[in-house]
C-alpha cells in the first residue's frame, strides 16, 4: 500500500518533457548549451504580502517582462511572477565569482535611498527569494536541529542583527554577523549544479560525455563586500548596511559561481525525489491515516448496529402490526413517519446551498483524482489550481440539475429565483470578498494583485460558461418529476415534543463536526503550511484517502445523529443534516485561527484581515462541501428505512 502511495506522489507529469544539454563543441539541434536562471516572486513567513523580483532593486535585464515565459491562469491566481534574470551559464562550464551588477544608494538621491528602506525591510521580515533552473526549484541545503538535510525551494535576501545585537534568522550562523543595527545582504551565490550524462543509447559514441540533463540544482547564499575587483574567497569581508542613514555612498556588487559536477546516482525522473525527501512527514501521515480508519471502523460499527439490529427489530415488529389498536402503540421514528419529509422551511436556500455543494464536491474528487496519476505535480506551476477552476466552471450542470430537482421535490414553484441564486449566490460571495482581497494586494503594490485582465477573464469564464451550464443543468432538473417519497405527508404538523439536551438542535449539530475533522485535523496542518508558510504540496495520495474518510465519517456521523433525532420523534432533519456535518468547517476556523497564532508569525492589521478573508472563502467552501454530504447520505438513509415500512 505504501508503495503504490509512493508512486502516486511521485509519478512525473508526462507533459513536461525532459531538456538535453551539451557541451558548446557539441552542440546541435538535439540540445542547448545556454542557461538561464529564473526568477520568481519573493515571499515570507512574516508577511502574507508578496513582491515582485525587481520590487528590491535587485539585477534585471532589459524588458525582463517581455521575455517571461507564459503564466496559465493558476499561476496567475496564486500570484507567481516569473521573469527572466542575469544569471547565465553554459553547460558543464565552472564560474568564478562573475560580476552580475551593482548598485550604489547614495543619501543625497531620494528614489535610490527609498529602494535601500525598502531592501532593507525586506532583510527585517526574511523575504525569500526562489530561483528556477531547467523548470525545478534552486534549493538552499542546510542542517536542521536533528542532523538532517533540509532543503528548501527559497533562500533568504539578507539577514539582521538588532540594535541589541540579537543575530536573527541565517545570522546565527556566521560570527562575522555581529555588528548590532546591521542589515547583511547576500550579493553572492554559489550555485551547484549536478548533471546524469547520456548513454551511448540516448547521445551516441561521437559526442558521449559531453552532455547530459540535470538532476540538482543547489546553491549556497552567502554576504560579500566586494572592493574594487570581485573577491568571492571564503575570507571575504562580509557586507553589512548600517539601519542608520550612511555617510558615504553604499556599493553593491552582486556576482555568483556555478560548478558543474556528474552525477551517476540521480536520474532525471526521480530529480525531484531529494527536495519531497526531506520533508520527513511520511510517519506522521500514517499516524494521520490509521488514527482517521479508527474512527470510521467506530462509525461504520455505529450505524451496522443500528441498521442491523435496531432498524430491522423496530420494522419486522411494525410490518407484523395489523389491528388499530397495534398502530396506535406506535413509538420512535414510525412515529413521524407522517411529517419526516415534510418541505424544510427556506427550502429554496437550503437546494441552491446543496447545488453549489454538489459542484464543489465534483470539481475536489476529479482534482485530486488528476493530482494521484500525477498530472498536477509540483513540475507543473500553477496546475492544480488552473485544473480546479475549470473543472468548477464546467461543472455548473450538475450544480443546476441538483439544486432545481431539489427545490421541485420541496414543492417550490419559484424556479426562476432557485435558478438564479444557483449560480449566483455562491460564486458572487466568493468572488466579491476575493476582489476585496484583491484591492488590498493592489493597493500594496504586491505581485499577488490580480490583473484587471486576468479578473475580466475570471468573469468571462463564471458569466460565460458555469451560468449557461447552471441553466442548463436547472432545466433539466425541473423538467424531471420530484422525487417520490415513501410515504404520505400528514396536512397538519406533529408538536414535537419536549427534547433532551443531546437532542436538541445545536447541541447534535456541535457534536457532528467533532469526528470528521479528528480524521482530518493532521492534513489541515501541512496544507495551511502549504499555503503560508510556502512549502511544496506533493502528498495527493494521502489527501486522497483522507477525502475519502471525510466522506465516510460525515455521512456517518450525520446518519447516527439524524436516527437519534427521529427516535426522539424531532423530524426537522433537512437542515440539521445539512448543518451537522457542515459543521466540521467551524471546527476548520477555530484550528485556523489556532495556526495563525501559534505556528506563523505574522502581525499587523494587514496580514490580519488577508489571512482571515483567505482562510474564510476557503472555510465556507468547505461548510457547503461538508453539509451536501452529510444531507445527501441523511436524505437517503431516511428514504431507506421508510420505504420499508408498511403504512396505512
Amino acid at each position: 500500500m505504501s508503495q503504490l502511495l509512493y508512486m502516486s506522489q511521485a509519478f512525473y507529469l508526462p507533459g513536461l518533457a525532459s531538456v538535453t544539454y551539451c557541451t558548446i563543441s557539441a552542440e546541435s539541434n538535439n540540445c542547448q548549451t545556454n542557461l538561464m536562471v529564473y526568477v520568481n516572486r519573493l515571499n515570507t513567513v512574516e508577511n502574507i504580502v508578496p513582491y515582485e523580483y525587481h520590487d528590491f532593486d535587485f539585477c534585471i535585464p532589459e524588458s525582463d517582462v517581455a521575455n517571461s515565459p507564459t503564466e496559465n491562469l493558476g499561476q496567475v491566481v496564486f500570484g507567481e511572477r516569473i521573469r527572466p534574470s542575469m544569471y547565465k551559464m553554459n553547460f558543464s562550464e565552472d564560474i568564478t565569482c562573475r560580476q552580475v551588477c551593482e548598485k550604489t544608494y547614495s543619501k543625497e538621491d531620494g528614489k535610490q535611498m527609498e529602494k535601500l528602506t525598502f531592501l532593507k525591510r525586506g532583510i527585517s521580515l526574511n523575504y525569500q527569494h526562489h530561483w528556477i533552473l531547467d523548470n525545478m526549484p534552486i534549493t538552499w541545503c542546510y542542517k536542521v536541529e536533528s542532523g538532517d538535510t533540509y532543503c528548501s525551494t527559497g533562500f533568504p535576501i539578507g539577514c539582521y542583527v538588532t540594535k541589541h545585537s540579537k543575530r536573527k534568522d541565517t545570522c546565527i550562523t556566521l560570527s562575522n554577523f555581529k555588528d548590532p543595527d546591521t542589515y547583511y545582504v547576500y550579493n553572492h551565490v554559489d550555485i551547484l549544479i549536478d548533471y546524469h550524462p547520456l548513454s551511448e543509447e540516448d547521445w551516441g559514441t561521437q559526442h558521449l560525455g559531453k552532455g547530459g540533463r540535470i538532476v540538482t540544482a543547489k546553491l549556497i547564499p552567502r554576504s560579500i563586500n566586494h572592493q574594487d575587483k570581485p573577491d568571492c574567497s571564503d575570507n571575504a569581508p562580509v557586507l553589512g548596511i548600517p539601519g542608520v542613514q550612511p555617510d558615504k555612498p553604499i556599493k553593491i556588487k552582486y556576482t555568483y559561481s556555478v560548478k558543474w559536477t556528474e552525477n551517476m546516482n540521480i536520474k532525471w525522473t526521480s530529480r525531484w525525489d531529494y527536495i519531497l525527501d526531506s520533508m520527513p512527514h511520511t510517519n506522521i501521515q500514517w499516524f494521520s491515516i490509521m488514527n482517521s480508519l479508527v474512527i470510521v471502523v467506530f462509525l461504520s460499527g455505529m450505524v451496522a448496529m443500528i441498521m442491523l439490529r435496531t432498524l430491522h427489530k423496530d420494522i419486522a415488529r411494525y410490518n407484523q402490526m395489523d389491528s388499530m389498536e397495534d398502530a396506535q402503540e406506535e413509538f420512535g421514528w414510525k412515529l413521524v413517519h407522517g411529517d419526516v419529509f415534510r418541505p424544510p422551511r427556506k427550502g429554496m436556500f437550503l437546494a441552491v446551498l446543496v447545488g453549489n455543494g454538489t459542484q464543489l464536491f465534483f470539481m475536489t474528487l476529479i482534482t485530486l483524482v488528476f493530482a494521484c496519476l500525477g498530472f498536477l505535480s509540483p513540475a507543473n506551476r500553477g496546475a492544480l489550481m488552473t485544473c480546479a477552476l475549470v473543472l468548477y466552471v464546467c461543472l455548473g450542470t450538475p450544480a443546476g440539475y441538483v439544486s432545481a430537482r431539489m427545490y421541485k421535490t420541496f414543492g417550490g414553484e419559484k424556479w426562476k429565483s432557485n435558478v438564479i441564486l444557483t449560480a449566483f449566490f455562491c460564486p458572487g460571495l466568493v468572488f466579491a470578498v476575493f476582489f476585496l482581497l484583491n484591492l488590498v494586494l493592489w493597493a500594496k503594490g504586491s505581485s499577488a494583485a490580480i490583473p484587471f485582465t486576468t479578473l475580466i477573464a475570471l468573469l468571462a469564464l463564471w458569466f460565460g460558461i458555469s451560468v449557461p451550464l447552471t441553466f442548463v443543468g436547472a432545466y433539466f432538473g425541473f423538467r424531471k418529476r420530484p422525487i417520490e417519497h415513501p410515504t404520505r405527508t400528514n396536512q397538519i404538523p406533529r408538536q414535537i415534543p419536549e427534547q433532551s439536551l443531546y437532542t436538541r438542535p445545536l447541541p447534535g449539530i456541535i457534536m457532528g463536526g467533532v469526528l470528521p475533522f479528528g480524521c482530518i485535523f493532521i492534513q489541515l496542518f501541512f496544507i495551511l503550511n502549504s499555503i503560508w508558510s510556502h512549502q511544496t504540496y506533493y502528498m495527493f495520495g494521502f489527501l486522497f484517502l483522507v477525502f475519502i474518510i471525510l466522506i465516510i465519517t460525515c455521512s456517518e456521523a450525520t446518519i447516527l445523529l439524524c436516527y437519534f433525532h427521529l427516535c426522539a420523534e424531532d423530524y426537522h432533519w433537512w437542515w440539521r443534516s445539512f448543518l451537522t456535518s457542515g459543521f466540521t468547517a467551524i471546527y476548520f476556523f477555530f484550528y485556523c485561527i489556532h495556526f495563525f497564532f501559534t505556528k506563523l508569525e505574522m502581525s499587523g492589521f494587514t496580514n490580519t484581515f488577508l489571512y482571515f478573508g483567505y482562510t474564510g472563502i476557503i472555510i465556507f467552501l468547505f461548510f457547503i462541501t461538508t453539509g451536501s454530504i452529510g444531507f445527501f447520505a441523511c436524505f437517503w438513509f431516511v428514504s431507506k428505512i421508510y420505504s420499508v415500512v408498511k403504512v396505512d
